[in-house]
């Protein structure tokens, strides 16, 4: 991509001392660097200059900066660590997106992020976090869309694709309280915060004698101001986005995967192009994490079987055992956490193999669920 600053050049009017930079066409017509004259300012010499046979034009051009990637994403402290994640990636792999300007971040304003004052469950629907930003890559306003991927429906968008998964965070939950080192520790009748149904589950299974303050919405920073105030006694944030915010210092403990199995691609950044967008398509691609595309195909079957919705509490984690092979663990829950069922496959990691693990392991918990189990 070139640009031009202002610069000055000059030649003798009989000669080519500008070595071809310069060059005057018998219309009158002048171009420095395929610009053409009308982006030129003529500055006119002095009488004495002009009986020496000099003339000056300079050339004053405004910076362009013409992106060649446009990064769509929300406006959330994590939303945008991920898209310069994506950003930095990109310009580390390909020297011509590391010019200035070769690559541009958009902050795109989600349905989710409207619309804080009731729970996710209750505002329903799918793509409630991505819905604007997929709108702005079929329209051209963007070219890439970076999302986390637990907030991505099963079902893609017509005319996009999702070709990239970046390395996955760690994929547990972190706890954190001013008062207990656990969930095991807070006393009876302790406040728990969180928006996640699928976490208000798993710790009203586990503690029914705890209570979950199920509209605790906000962003991370947001979160962790209510708890210092007092709001509630506990919260529960994925240790992803703490460690891509630098966050750590605020993480209580980490919750093992038997006690909170995490959401569907939690962890994990998809990166979404058009379908017709080849030269895009080829950039994320260089940057796929394989391991993790698989994990993350074989959680959406499990989710796409179950047909979850916001008001469905459903985990789900597929992992590389020390043998190479995928362990996935699913689980569905009633919100109230009175009744949770839980089952596990194991197979060969790869695509055909997982996506069969996860849609499997879907139908045998609709099968158990039995009717009724997900009107919710």
């Amino acid at each position: 991509m070139e640009t031009l600053a202002s610069s000055s050049l000059c030649t003798t009017h009989g000669g080519g001392a500008g070595g071809g930079l310069l060059n005057f066409c018998r219309g009158g017509s002048v171009s420095v660097l395929g610009f053409p004259l009308q982006h030129l300012k003529i500055q006119s010499l002095p009488d004495s200059k002009k009986k020496q046979g000099f003339g000056v034009i300079k050339a004053s051009v405004a910076k362009t900066e013409v992106a060649l990637v446009r990064i769509g994403t929300r406006g959330s402290p994590l939303a945008l660590a991920q898209a310069h994640e994506t950003r930095d990636k990109l310009m580390a792999s390909h020297p011509e997106l590391a010019e200035e300007g070769a690559i541009k971040i958009v902050v795109i304003k989600t349905t989710g992020d409207k619309i804080l004052s009731q729970p996710l469950a209750d505002i329903g629907g799918k793509g409630l976090f991505t819905k604007e930003i997929d709108e702005a890559l079929i329209n051209g306003d963007i070219d890439i869309a970076v999302h986390s991927m637990k907030d991505v429906p099963t079902y893609l968008p017509e005319k996009t694709i999702l070709p990239c998964n970046l390395p996955r965070e760690d994929v547990r939950d972190a706890f954190i309280s001013l008062s207990a080192s656990s969930l095991a520790e807070l006393p009876a009748g302790s406040v728990i915060g969180t928006a996640s149904l699928r976490r208000k589950s798993q710790i009203l299974y586990r503690y029914p004698s705890l209570k979950v303050e199920d509209n605790f919405r906000g962003n991370v920073q947001t979160r962790l101001r209510k708890l210092n105030e007092g709001v509630v006694q506990a919260t529960l944030l994925a240790l992803a986005g703490l460690r891509r915010l630098s966050m750590t210092e605020n993480v209580t403990s980490v919750l093992p995967i038997d006690e909170m199995l995490p959401a569907v691609a939690q962890g994990a950044i998809g990166i979404a192009c058009r379908s017709n967008d080849e030269k895009r398509a080829n950039y994320l691609a260089s940057l796929n994490h394989e391991e993790t595309r698989l994990a993350v195909t074989c959680e959406r079957a499990f989710l796409e079987t179950l047909d979850g919705s916001c008001r469905t509490p459903i985990a789900g984690y597929a992992s590389k055992d020390e043998d190479g092979n995928c362990i996935f663990k699913g689980l569905v829950a009633s919100p109230d956490g009175t009744r949770v069922l839980e089952t596990s496959r194991k197979g060969p990691y790869a695509f055909e193999d997982m996506v069969m693990m996860g849609k499997d392991a879907g139908k045998e918990l609709l099968s158990r669920a039995g009717p009724g189990f997900f009107d919710f």
